[in-house]
């Protein structure tokens, strides 16, 4: 099946009690022992296995072309997860892209993750450096995030998998600002693809959701259910029943965001308040060739540069009337963002850098409501 039909029909049926098209909520905590012991599909006790939350593994697990998909109460649940299910018998080195989503550093500066773990940041961009990186030491995992979230920058996922490979690490892709319908890192050879369901999956900033999808059995995704399961991190049946309704329109969704998108950067590209645009459907951006070699799109969110400093850059964000001013990203809204005041003094965003996530509403509405806001400075 072609990935819109697999998004509509793969992990539903029609309910064979009621008739019912769209799949009930089992809010059921417990289930009943069968008169053998057992139980009516191994579905003992929701902590350990959900219809809704196992429906929602099935349908990512066939949209990314994998092997099966483990479902997390966050996407922060899923990357701490996927870190501490690394078999013992691999390093406990992780080499990480210096330009990460922002939680992951949180995650290393702020819990023992960071102590636990040697994890070593570079520029994923540079294939020198990550050669030195991953051959310097024995690595367990060598962490990529493409498109980067704010900065776009982009990573050549297979070039960065065959190093990987070649000293034995396991390569995971951070795959949420693409969405699995512009970009398929399991079939460009990554170990493991990632995403924050809250974002373009869930789509309407309703849902709170991560999400793991493995290119194989391994002892390593074992680890992951075990993990899911006994560290308690699991969804709600009802997020996961809202996530698979959003997956139904993600691949229209998404391509109306990537439309909108560009559009938004070829006007921003040309505004005088505007000192530069990340955008890697640009044909300027640095690495749009291997964007466009790896991904079918180049997804809804940009970040852009104004002309000035983190002043300016702040006067633009609170000018917007339509676009809302908020964390987040891959919502049928629009929302822009200062991420330096955000991150503070661990960031590396330029201070007058704002990032945009570009949402559903009409492209003309979009860029006036901007033009407007850069106009203040």
């Amino acid at each position: 099946m072609h990935f819109e039909t697999k998004a509509i029909h793969v992990g539903r049926s029609v309910d064979p009690n009621t008739g019912a098209v769209t799949a009930p909520i089992h809010l059921s905590s417990t289930y009943e022992r069968q008169g053998d012991g057992g139980y009516i599909n191994e579905t003992m006790y929701s902590r350990s296995k959900n219809p809704n939350r196992r429906f929602l593994e099935e349908c990512l697990t066939a949209l990314e072309n994998g092997y099966d998909a483990i479902a997390f109460s966050s996407g922060m649940a899923a990357i701490t997860a996927v870190i501490e299910s690394l078999p013992k018998k691999y390093p406990k080195r992780i080499v990480l892209p210096n330009e990460m989503y922002f939680g992951v550093k949180l995650l290393i500066e702020k819990t023992d993750i960071g102590q636990r773990f040697d994890i070593v940041t570079i520029d994923m961009t540079d294939g020198e450096a990550l050669k030195t990186a991953i051959n310097e030491k024995p690595t367990g995992i060598v962490w990529i995030e493409s498109p980067s979230n704010p900065q776009i920058n982009i990573t050549d996922i297979k070039k960065v998998v065959s190093l990987a490979q070649g000293v034995g690490a396991i390569t995971v892709v951070d795959n949420t600002t693409a969405s699995p319908v512009f970009q398929q890192p399991l079939d460009l050879g990554a170990d493991f693809s990632l995403h924050s369901v809250t974002k373009y999956i869930g789509g309407h900033s309703d849902v709170l959701l991560g999400a793991v999808i493995a290119k194989e059995s391994s002892e390593m995704l074992e680890n992951m259910r075990l993990h899911q399961a006994n560290k308690g991190g699991v969804p709600s049946p009802f997020e996961c029943w809202l996530a698979l309704r959003g997956i139904e329109t993600l691949s229209l969704r998404v391509h109306a965001h990537a439309k909108n998108a560009l559009d938004v950067a070829l006007f921003l590209e040309s505004h005088n308040k505007v000192k530069a645009v990340h955008y890697p459907g640009l044909n300027n951006h640095p690495s749009h060739d291997i964007a466009k070699g790896q991904m079918s799109g180049f997804g809804g969110l940009l970040s852009f540069e104004v002309e000035g400093g983190a002043d300016d850059a702040l006067k633009v964000a609170n000018s917007v009337e339509m676009i809302v001013q908020a964390t987040s990203l891959g919502s049928t809204h629009s929302y822009i963002e200062h991420r330096a005041s955000v991150e503070k003094e661990l960031t590396i965003s330029p201070e007058n850098l704002l990032r945009l996530s570009v949402g559903l509403e009409n492209v003309e509405d979009i860029k006036a409501d901007l033009n407007q806001a850069l106009e203040q400075i």
